[in-house]
């Protein structure tokens, strides 16, 4: 019986990706068309199950061109926009908006907590934001849509108050409720905690999770959901997003893979997305952070190059990433073994190979890449009159 299937293990949850909306709003972030289109073709590759896009707004319809792009681009069935829902009158027109565009698949986001309510409902009592949720889902389902409803700062709102909220959109219609983890306060076993008591009062209406990164516990905190009863994992390219981002989707699909065999994703494609929507949004990946960055799979130590099984809890082509070597102050004869034939490293005298490098200007300040090393090697070796020596073994472009 496969992990998934066990009776003491959670259902294996699906994966929506919020890059072209939390992303796409993030401050200095303008994300065109053709960058959606490119993310979003990338997203449909790797397989998420749903990419949310943009905000649709009769008052501000700046998004419309990138949710029409993305819908034709990976069609209705695996789309989703954003409604934020202040007023039952102003969500209708905004409702009819998304239905002229063909979005089948909508998210009303709705303010729980007390801070939240007040500011953009004008009142923090919580039946408001109870009364919208019923009429604004009631109002979408009557349009054909698939419906997921929000509290936005769920995570801060009374547990007792947000029972009666899920309950309550439940009750209208809701396909599915996202706990929005809008400021980091959680822990794990808090998450898991306030999800289970949220399954058991929403009946048919699944639960998504959507955390935010400010303290580093996303990815905890989104799997512990998944224990507690949800159903969905709300996720983002490298974490990016509002603030202190959100789930970062590469660590999420590998813990899955690592922690659960799950192999509904095709992890290949995460690097080239990673790099795709640094590249596009301006905002740089951690060149650490998780399986796909810059030097995640970089090593300094002949025996980590040499056997990365030892290592790696994924192979760094299992995520489209690689392998490879470079240094710094610890250039070593080892090292250079790895940039070079064993019977070439053994023609040279490695310490003043080493010694030429540390003594380079750049040696101060820069890191020597596979290809630095081979090509000192390759040198001296001229200079020794031994001939320029055969190719190197792994000489890569760079990291």
């Amino acid at each position: 019986m496969a992990a998934s299937e066990t009776s003491d293990t959670p259902a294996l949850p699906r994966i929506s990706d919020a890059t072209l909306r939390d992303t796409a709003h993030m401050a200095g972030v303008d994300l065109t068309p053709e960058d959606a289109l490119r993310i979003a073709t990338l997203l449909g590759q790797v397989g998420v199950d749903l990419v949310e896009v943009g905000i649709v707004s009769a008052d501000a319809p700046r998004d419309m061109a990138l949710v029409a792009t993305v819908l034709d681009a990976l069609g209705a069935d695996r789309v989703m926009t954003v409604v934020l829902a202040r007023s039952r009158e102003q969500t209708r027109r905004d409702l009819e908006l998304v239905s002229q565009l063909g979005c089948r698949a909508v998210m009303l986001s709705i303010p729980t907590s007390r801070e939240h309510s007040a500011l953009k409902l004008g009142t923090d009592d919580p039946r408001r934001a109870a009364a919208l949720a019923r009429v604004t889902i009631r109002d979408a389902k009557a349009l054909g849509m698939t419906v997921t409803f929000s509290a936005e700062d769920g995570a801060r709102t009374s547990p007792d108050v947000l029972a009666q909220y899920v309950a309550t959109g439940a009750a209208a219609g809701a396909d599915r409720f996202r706990l929005a983890e809008t400021v980091s306060t959680l822990l794990p076993s808090d998450c898991r905690e306030l999800v289970a008591g949220l399954t058991a009062v929403a009946g048919e209406t699944e639960i998504e999770v959507h955390c935010h990164n400010m303290l580093g516990l996303a990815v905890a905190n989104s799997i512990a959901a998944v224990e507690g009863g949800a159903r969905w994992i709300s996720a983002t390219v490298s974490g990016t997003g509002e603030r202190g981002g959100n789930t970062p989707l590469a660590e999420v699909l590998c813990c899955l893979r690592c922690c659960r065999g799950d192999d509904r994703y095709a992890l290949e494609h995460l690097t080239p997305l990673t790099r795709e929507v640094a590249a596009r949004s301006g905002v740089a990946a951690s060149p650490t952070a998780g399986p796909t960055g810059e030097l995640s799979f970089c090593y300094e130590i002949p025996g980590q190059l040499r056997h990365p099984e030892a290592f790696e809890a994924i192979a760094a082509e299992t995520v489209g990433n690689r392998r490879f070597a470079r240094a710094r102050t610890r250039v070593t004869a080892a090292l250079l073994d790895m940039c070079l034939p064993r019977d070439v490293a053994e023609q040279l005298d490695l310490d003043l190979v080493a010694a030429d490098l540390s003594a380079n200007p750049l040696a101060a300040r820069g890191v020597w890449t596979e290809a630095d090393l081979a090509a000192a090697g390759r040198q001296r070796l001229v200079e020794a009159g031994h001939g320029p020596g055969r190719p190197v073994r792994n000489e890569p472009e760079g990291p």
